[in-house]
């Protein structure tokens, strides 16, 4: 993915039939079926590692499919030929660890810290993981550690870097977490500013699997009558994709509940 919120990946895949594929498949929630397009191709580190972000991301999105994203970065792991790709194959390790606690599933805390911290230092200031290196350790800092204060600058930095290497898909991210943590200190116009921006890039590349969370974040910074039409466009886009992501179930009731990751 040259490059979205997972390593190794471009966001629409760009002049390449094989990326192109792939992020139709991903866009729309069929992540083992993307992913079995690189099985070919499993030699390639490149190819390993972004076999593996598919599956974690599924996880992600799911809470299911953890036995087969465990193989995957195995492999990813085995087949890493320099600093770059172990550090991209521990980026990914850092977030199945962090997907398996936020979602419930087993605390995995201090590893996510763990592999988190050894891609921090095999991967060099330009490599292009780097930014979603940042954005993954604001996530555990907001959502593991609790510390919104530490989150902050990781998710800018993450930002920064999104920007600086043309990762699209990235900076949806970045913006609305962004965006989440003004809401939290009561900045609701600058919230809403991220919400929406969020959004459209989501809108505009086609990301429809992440399409009803940022329509049900931005639903949290504005007024009635718009915030209603906004939950009933997600809860209308959720149920037509089969309930995923299926945590966004409960956000979409009357009581939100905070979002993990997407």
């Amino acid at each position: 993915m040259a490059d979205t919120a997972m390593s190794g990946a471009g966001t629409t895949g760009g002049d390449d039939p094989l990326q192109r594929a792939i992020w139709r498949l991903r866009s729309r929630g069929c992540w083992t079926d993307a992913a079995a397009l690189l099985t070919p191709h499993l030699a390639d580190a490149g190819a390993a590692v972004q076999r593996t972000a598919l599956l974690v991301e599924r996880c992600l999105f799911t809470g299911q499919g953890w036995a087969e994203a465990e193989d995957a970065l195995r492999v990813a792991e085995a087949v890493a030929q320099d600093d770059d790709h172990r550090g991209a194959a521990a980026c990914e390790r850092g977030q199945l660890a962090y997907a398996a606690t936020v979602l419930g599933v087993r605390d995995r805390a201090d590893e996510a810290r763990s592999a988190l911290g050894r891609a921090a230092a095999l991967l060099s200031p330009e490599s292009r993981t780097r930014p979603l290196l940042d954005f993954r350790r604001g996530l555990v800092a907001e959502h593991l550690a609790d510390a919104p204060q530490s989150a902050r600058p990781a998710y800018h930095r993450a930002h920064a870097g999104a920007e600086a290497h043309g990762d699209t898909l990235l900076l949806s991210f970045t913006w609305r977490h962004l965006a989440a943590l003004s809401l939290r200190d009561g900045e609701v116009a600058e919230a809403r500013k991220g919400f929406a921006e969020s959004l459209r890039i989501r809108e505009d590349l086609g990301f429809l699997i992440g399409t009803a969370p940022a329509l049900a974040a931005l639903a949290e910074a504005e007024p009635e009558p718009e915030a209603t039409r906004l939950r009933a466009e997600a809860r209308r886009l959720f149920h037509l994709l089969g309930g995923i992501p299926t945590w966004l179930a409960d956000q979409l009731h009357p009581t939100p509940a905070p979002s993990p990751a997407a």
